[in-house]
């Protein structure tokens, strides 16, 4: 018995044609016919009625079609897993959101000593399904992080926000800010989608320190960002230090700053050594 033949004979039980099954295969009937043939030879069985309008199984083609399906299944998967064995080293797909720290993509690659990688630009609220379904090895959250259920998460940054302001803001004279001082100052923020866990969690701990801002909300690109906080307007954004420049300032919050963490998330149920490797590695 030989795959071909268990092809063919999977090919004609679904079209019910032997013409029909030929043109899939892109064989010629004859061809096909005489295979199916020395299969029900091998067999000892015949596996279809031949009728003018078309073929359909006999109780022994029944009982034939599924084993057939699952020969060819594992002939796949065997062949699939060679491939895999045999081909160059896939790079490791990392999802990676907007406004990450510069210099947590080079830590990551460092991490990952060689093993190649590549980065995707996606918010922190696309990324839980696209490595659920595979789209993604592993992805860089945003905490907290809504939808992570089936993922196994490592804090791989942790540092503290403070207040970014134009570098003429009032409050840019101060060393460190209180959050009463805060009051009457809209707060730069961003779209709730683009990580929602994380939206949430400042904004509580805002209301929790007594300041209720009424949110700017803005896309989240530099220009953009610089242009709404130099306007003139009262407005501040809450920042990690790394995220200032020319014509900003950044001063420490100086009770409870909410804090900017990012964890490296990738599935629980699906062996993958280079995640967890790398997630050690950055927490060392």
């Amino acid at each position: 018995m030989e795959l071909r033949q268990l092809r063919y004979f999977c090919a004609v039980a679904d079209e019910q044609h032997l013409g029909r099954a030929a043109e899939r295969l892109g064989l010629r009937s004859p061809s096909v016919s005489e295979q199916i043939r020395a299969l029900e030879r091998e067999l000892g069985a015949q596996l279809f009625h031949r009728t003018p309008g078309g073929m359909s199984l006999t109780p022994a083609g029944d009982a034939l079609l599924p084993e057939a399906r699952r020969t060819l299944a594992a002939a796949a998967r065997a062949a699939r897993a060679v491939r895999e064995a045999t081909a160059p080293v896939r790079a490791c797909v990392i999802g990676v959101p907007p406004g990450v720290p510069p210099d947590l993509p080079r830590r990551i690659r460092e991490a990952a000593r060689g093993a190649p990688l590549r980065f995707e630009d996606l918010p922190s609220g696309d990324q839980p399904s696209r490595v659920r379904n595979g789209d993604l090895d592993c992805c860089l959250l945003t905490l907290p992080a809504e939808d992570a259920g089936g993922l196994v998460t490592a804090v791989i940054h942790d540092e503290p926000l403070g207040v970014l302001m134009a570098a003429e803001h009032p409050l840019a004279a101060r060393t460190v800010i209180d959050w009463a001082d805060l009051d009457g100052q809209e707060l730069l923020w961003f779209q709730r989608d683009l990580a929602p866990g994380y939206h949430d969690d400042v904004l509580a701990a805002c209301h929790r320190a007594g300041w209720r801002p009424r949110p700017r909300i803005v896309r989240a690109r530099r220009a953009i960002v610089l242009a709404e906080l130099t306007c003139g307007d009262p407005v501040v954004a809450l920042r990690p230090a790394w995220d200032t420049g020319p014509g900003l300032g950044w001063r420490p919050l100086a009770d409870e700053p909410p804090r900017l963490r990012y964890a490296l998330a990738w599935p629980g149920d699906v062996p993958h050594s280079g995640p967890a490797g790398i997630a050690r590695r950055l927490a060392r």
